[in-house]
């Protein structure tokens, strides 16, 4: 399990049009091959008079699982360059798929490379590209008491404070970065005069900004 990784959060679709031809980049977050695949079999469906749906994945958070397809152009012209805008931005957990329209005009070799890398990098940078940080979520109680002294402590730490309700205590959710564990437990520890009981843990992978 790595600490965090590269990906996109949400799916997108974006429109060019290179010397007639229409260029169409579709992109989606797929944490799963059949994830991908189904991606792929949607938008080829829903272009089925296209002359090209050209693809490429990488699933994993260490790239374990690539692959890239030209579907029917010249070979090295489209999957591939694809594959290259994906690995450039050290993107995995996704899969990105150029639909290509011809429109009566031949790009030749570096034309379609040129018009299939535009396109990719388009889609990505529309569905928008986050870093996930591997992240513990925190079940906390705590005594109303130091609630006060304990929210303006981690006003000023790299922490998120979620779902909040206030019962005999006030419980909620704490996430921080797992890395950073023993840099702002015991801040919180010492900031709730040791009174921060933790109910329950998990981890997950969140997008994170920097405070």
């Amino acid at each position: 399990m790595t600490d965090s990784y590269v990906t996109i959060t949400v799916h997108s679709k974006t429109e060019l049009t290179i010397n007639k031809s229409r260029f169409i980049g579709y992109a989606s977050p797929c944490s799963l091959e059949s994830e991908a695949l189904d991606f792929i079999r949607k938008i080829k469906e829903e272009n089925r008079t296209a002359k090209h749906n050209c693809y490429a994945y990488v699933i994993g958070e260490n790239s374990g699982i690539i692959r890239y397809n030209d579907d029917g152009e010249p070979g090295g012209t489209a999957g591939l360059p694809i594959l290259n805008v994906i690995r450039a931005k050290c993107i995995v957990n996704c899969c990105v798929v150029v639909t290509r329209y011809f429109g009566g005009v031949l790009l030749g070799t570096g034309g379609l490379v040129r018009a299939y890398t535009q396109s990719c990098q388009s889609a990505l940078n529309a569905a928008g590209v986050s870093e996930m940080k591997k992240t513990t979520d925190l079940f906390c109680s705590i005594p109303y008491p130091v609630w006060d002294k304990f929210r303006y402590a981690a006003e000023y730490l790299p922490v998120q404070i979620e779902n909040i309700e206030y019962g005999s205590n006030v419980t909620f959710h704490l996430l921080y970065c797992s890395n950073d564990k023993d840099h702002v437990l015991p801040k919180l520890q010492n900031a709730s005069d040791r009174k921060l009981n933790t109910l329950m843990q998990s981890e997950l992978y969140i997008p994170w900004k920097i405070k």
